[in-house]
């Protein structure tokens, strides 16, 4: 039995957000051409992570630092000020910030994990949030049998070979892209909406979320939405916290921008092969491999599964391309979150939408692009100083040791 009610116009909206943004482009995103150069067309990593000038220099004065915390430079801006100041923060969660243990996790200790007062993710998975007026998270595909592609920590600089298999299999996914990432390599975002991929945002700097100040959650998640917006022109109304930290406090913030995050409920550990203690490739490849077997014996069978993958690197990439034939065979559908959560419009603009599930199976698997769409008028930000060092950071995390 098909789940393909279409989901009514205030559910995708979820609460009305209630910041004054400051969001502009000169993108039309119906109408991207990417230059033929090295970096968009070759395999070679090094070639393809070879810092490139481009149209989106920013002014830097405006923008946080790229890879550090968005509030750093621009927390006293005019720009930030006037958002941080149109929330009516009363009605906000009355939640602490989380800290972090000597070794860098999460610190949990006298926390409730059993009650979960905050539907706190990382405590215990909690995706319904307990505080009234805040987005609930979207965490599995709707339909039975249905697997929701997923990648994380994009664009990266030497993804061209990733997302050509992806291209030759017709195969489109939900692309959460890290705004310093965006910035750093424009052409690789617009890329990933060209090629028809449901975008969303992953925050500026790769913040766990639940640690932060208010004003440190509202920048991360403003800046890399308006990094999106700025390449892309079009404004994404999902996004996905760092390693699923997320509390009722978050969510709320992300809310007032209309935001609604999307999580996972199979997670590969792609990322974490050989950096992290006991997760190896063949880690990685059994978790894979679970999730094949998975698919065919029935855990999916009344609701579809959600997977968690990254374009982190070559290595994960590699992996994902690796498996994909093996998840494309146990699921009956393997598509993007957009599409299998019914979610036609996941942009605010109107120009860009998906396809209902029904009409995937009807045979419309296209993301429909409307021609008479047009760029903010007067809103390209000032195109005065380009983007340099800080770009090798990128590429680095991009790249890691897999190029």
């Amino acid at each position: 039995m098909l789940k393909t009610a279409i989901i009514t116009a205030a559910a995708l909206a979820g609460v009305h957000a209630a910041a004054t943004t400051n969001y502009t482009s000169s993108t039309d995103p119906t109408q991207i051409t990417i230059p033929d150069i090295p970096q968009t067309k070759e395999h070679d990593p090094t070639k393809e992570c070879t810092y490139y000038t481009s149209d989106y220099t920013i002014d830097q004065t405006q923008w946080p630092p790229i890879w550090q915390k968005a509030t750093i430079g621009v927390n006293t801006s005019a720009e930030f000020t006037a958002l941080y100041n149109s929330i009516d923060w009363s009605g906000a969660p009355k939640i602490q910030p989380r800290t972090l243990t000597p070794e860098g996790g999460l610190n949990m200790v006298g926390y409730d994990t059993v009650n979960d007062p905050d539907c706190w993710w990382s405590a215990s998975q909690c995706v319904k949030p307990k505080y009234p007026n805040t987005n609930a998270d979207i965490y599995a595909c709707n339909e039975p049998e249905t697997l929701g592609l997923t990648f994380d920590d994009g664009p990266n600089c030497s993804h061209n070979a990733f997302y050509d298999y992806l291209q030759e299999q017709k195969q489109k996914a939900s692309m959460f892209y890290i705004g310093s990432n965006v910035l750093s390599w424009p052409y690789g975002a617009l890329r990933g909406v060209k090629d028809g991929h449901h975008i969303a945002t992953h925050t500026w700097s790769h913040q766990l979320m639940t640690t932060l100040s208010n004003q440190e959650v509202l920048a991360e998640l403003y800046y890399s939405t308006k990094a999106v917006k700025y390449v892309t022109g079009l404004t994404p109304l999902y996004w996905r916290p760092a390693q699923g930290d997320i509390d009722d406090r978050v969510r709320w913030i992300a809310t007032q921008l209309n935001l609604t995050a999307i999580l996972w409920n199979i997670d590969t550990d792609d990322w974490a092969a050989g950096s992290m203690p006991g997760v190896t490739i063949d880690t990685v490849n059994q978790n894979y491999n679970n999730f094949v077997e998975m698919g065919k014996n029935g855990t999916f069978s009344k609701s579809g599964a959600l997977i968690l993958s990254h374009e982190i690197n070559n290595q994960t990439m590699q992996l994902a391309v690796q498996h994909y034939p093996n998840l494309k065979a146990a699921y009956k559908h393997v598509i993007d979150v957009a599409t299998c959560a019914n979610i036609t419009n996941p942009y605010a603009e109107s120009s860009v939408t998906f396809p209902t599930f029904e009409q995937y199976l009807g045979g419309n698997s296209k993301t429909n692009s409307s021609s008479n769409a047009k760029p903010d008028a007067g809103s390209a930000a000032p195109r005065s100083v380009a983007i340099n060092g800080p770009l090798f950071i990128a590429a680095i995390f991009a790249v890691l040791a897999f190029a």
